[in-house]
């Protein structure tokens, strides 16, 4: 049995190794031959350029620009080249502030054409390529390849290894001429720096901590569910049975901790480096996306929060099918590994009906930040969840210090429900929020807290009983500390009710700026439309979009990029792109934490133009607003056209992300994501005004 164990995981290691094996791969040439007419033909080159680095075209470039990429075609008897080599690709186009020029760069692939004319039955050309890459933070020194392809009057295509190269790795080259490096080694081989693409989380590491932090949180308090619970004498009982010498108890001690993290974890590991490997990191951050904003799954979402709340409130008893567990858990009698195995399998399936919407609210929270979150967190999750089991079975004896199980546990299985009704609202939230719906507004999704959260106090104190609960005869100290903390927290909800920013939630709630009614202002629909009214773009219109989206604070600004730039050349002021999105918390923390600030006010209202960028955002633009990605895919959402813009520009998926750019679309400063230090934020806005000042001088 503990042969078919491995021989389950060998996929995913073989996963994992091909995974480290694109990673180590630089650019990849195919060529290929195509007819065009009587005895012209059509040259092809196509790059594959790995993801998180650029290529740059053909310039050409003067000096101490980049290095271009070249071909130097050498045809043999019986071809003739006409003209010269053509990108067919469209390279992206900026002025680089480093070269001090303008540039182009290709990401993905780039496909590169020479025609040529044939005066015999066959001929061949020989193609000599070099070119150079860059990721965010280096370059790869200049690379160069051969190919040779050849050109047959019958319409046959091939292409032949180079001949005549010196080097062993020109020698072996095939169709594909595709030449390596360890991308690991980029860094330690850099010649440069990259100028703007950079293939990197928005998130921050602030973000990421934060979610590995409440996903070890949530795996202790699993094991307190009524699910879990009653396997630790399981557990207990099963190692004292199989007791033996004392490095081999720890040694099957460590395993079942062990099996249980892999069942935990290794499935979504699966599902994420399969998607890579198919689709690309691009493919897989749509995933992550469409899960996190739209509709479909967002109402799914919610309605498994609510059958898993009812379930623990007593309705219905939610648990996975007997015969698979009554089967695992018959193989758990066997020897060996394999019986820890199966009796690992056993505890995840029989804890699914407690653990599942645990698992669920960890793996869809962390799908919107940085792409190894959904990962991470899992593993952090199954870590804190394994550990307790682990030590029983380290020390049987400790279960003799537990307490016993009884109504208590139903307690705990209510409260969760209780948790898990407040935070099922979220997606419904988020879906309101990118479609427009307008039926959470901030408002209301308030009083439904502050009804859950006030009910979750009652009950703690006895006031309410469910189904499967015991009689509360007194209350103790613990459910009195509960009880008061929750109340504390209902209290500290009820101020929102009039526009309190509640800071400390700012992530979970919707904006301010849904809110009918705010204490002391007018509402925050009539600022943000006196906003609308007071800012115009250089025509005079009002903002793009300005009629359902709007910034925190009451500040103004356009929610289109080529407005905004238009606009900010007109006042001389440098641009604040904001990266954001309905859906994010961490863009909600920011404003309410950060952007909160008076000197941040200041700042941003006085010496930028804001332009807000929302990248999960479901409205369908004019088809002359669509735009075509180079894979000839149509953009038609204000979403995805920024998201497609954000990732193509900057290489980031995720948000915040904030960028200060002056004159022609130069990047003022390093880019900023997501950062609660306010005094550092403050210092990045200000770097970028003097960035600016400085530009304007040397423009004069």
């Amino acid at each position: 049995m503990l042969k078919h164990i491995f021989r389950a995981l060998l996929p995913l290691l073989a996963l994992t190794l091909c995974a480290t094996s694109l990673r180590a791969q630089e650019v990849s040439w195919t060529g290929s031959v195509e007819h065009l007419d009587g005895t012209e033909y059509e040259l092809r080159f196509e790059a594959a350029i790995p993801s998180g680095f650029h290529m740059y075209d053909m310039g050409p470039y003067e000096l101490g620009g980049p290095n271009a990429t070249t071909f130097s075609l050498t045809p043999g008897a019986g071809a003739e080249l006409l003209g010269g080599v053509e990108q067919r690709s469209e390279p992206h186009r900026y002025h680089d502030p480093m070269f001090g020029m303008e540039i182009g760069t290709f990401s993905g692939k780039a496909l590169f054409t020479q025609r040529v004319r044939l005066t015999a039955d066959r001929a061949e050309v020989r193609a000599a390529i070099e070119w150079m890459i860059c990721d965010d933070k280096s370059c790869m020194p200049p690379s160069d390849t051969e190919l040779t392809l050849v050109v047959e009057a019958a319409a046959a295509q091939a292409v032949t290894p180079s001949a005549g190269t010196d080097t062993p790795a020109a020698q072996a080259e095939s169709a594909t001429a595709g030449k390596t490096a360890d991308v690991a080694d980029a860094a330690d081989a850099a010649i440069g720096s990259a100028p703007v693409a950079q293939a990197k989380d928005a998130a921050g590491s602030g973000s990421l901590w934060s979610l590995i932090i409440e996903a070890i949180l949530w795996g202790f308090a699993a094991l307190l569910t009524p699910c879990v619970f009653p396997m630790v004498p399981m557990t207990v009982s099963f190692f004292m049975k199989s007791a033996g010498k004392p490095a081999l108890g720890r040694f099957r001690a460590g395993m079942y901790g062990f099996f249980i993290v892999a069942l935990y974890t290794l499935p979504i590991a699966a599902i994420i480096l399969i998607t890579r490997l198919v689709g690309g990191d691009t493919v897989t951050a749509d995933i992550f996306n469409w899960l996190a904003t739209h509709w479909l799954p967002n109402l799914i979402f919610f309605a498994v929060f609510m059958l898993f709340a009812a379930s623990f409130f007593g309705a219905f008893e939610i648990t996975m099918p007997s015969w698979m567990v009554n089967k695992t858990d018959a193989k758990a009698d066997s020897k060996g590994l394999a019986g820890i195995f199966f009796m690992a399998l056993t505890l995840v399936l029989v804890s699914f009906s407690c653990t599942g919407p645990i698992v669920g609210s960890v793996l869809i929270k962390s799908t919107a930040g940085e792409f190894w979150s959904p990962i991470v967190t899992m593993l952090a999750f199954s870590l804190a969840f394994a550990l307790p089991f682990t030590l029983f079975a380290f020390f049987p004896s400790m279960l003799k210090k537990l307490p016993k199980s009884g109504g208590w546990l139903n307690s705990v299985k209510v409260v969760l429900g209780f948790i898990e009704v407040a935070l099922g609202f979220k997606f419904l939230s988020v879906a309101d929020q990118t479609y427009h719906w307008g039926l959470l507004d901030r408002e209301v999704y308030l009083a439904i807290w502050i009804v859950v959260f006030a009910m979750l106090g009652f009950y703690l104190l006895g006031k309410l009983r469910f189904a499967h609960d015991d009689e509360v005869q007194h209350v103790g100290v613990g459910r009195l500390a509960l009880a008061i903390a929750v109340f504390s927290f209902v209290v500290y909800l009820i101020p929102g009710m009039w526009g309190a920013p509640l800071k400390a939630l700012s992530g979970y709630l919707p904006p301010l700026t849904t809110q009918d009614f705010v204490l002391g202002q007018t509402t925050v629909s009539g600022e943000a439309a006196s906003a609308t009214t007071a800012l115009r773009t250089v025509d005079g219109k009002a903002p793009k979009y300005s009629d359902v989206l709007h910034l925190p604070h009451g500040l103004e600004g356009f929610f289109d990029l080529e407005e905004a730039e238009a606009y900010a050349a007109r006042v001389g002021k440098p641009l604040f792109i904001d990266f954001t999105g309905h859906g994010c918390v961490n863009c909600r923390e920011m404003e309410a934490r950060v952007w909160s600030d008076p000197r941040v006010l200041e700042l941003l209202r006085n010496d930028y133009v804001i332009c807000a960028l929302y990248s999960d955002d479901k409205m369908v633009l004019p088809e002359s607003e669509w735009v075509t990605t180079e894979s000839g895919k149509v953009l038609r959402s204000l979403g995805k056209i920024n998201a497609h813009y954000a990732l193509k520009t900057f290489g980031v998926n995720a948000q915040p992300y904030y960028v200060l750019q002056g004159r022609d679309g130069r990047m003022l400063v390093e880019p900023r994501g997501y950062d609660l230090d306010v005094e550092a934020f403050v210092d990045f806005l200000r770097s970028g005004i003097e960035a600016y000042g400085a530009e304007n001088a040397e423009s004069r």
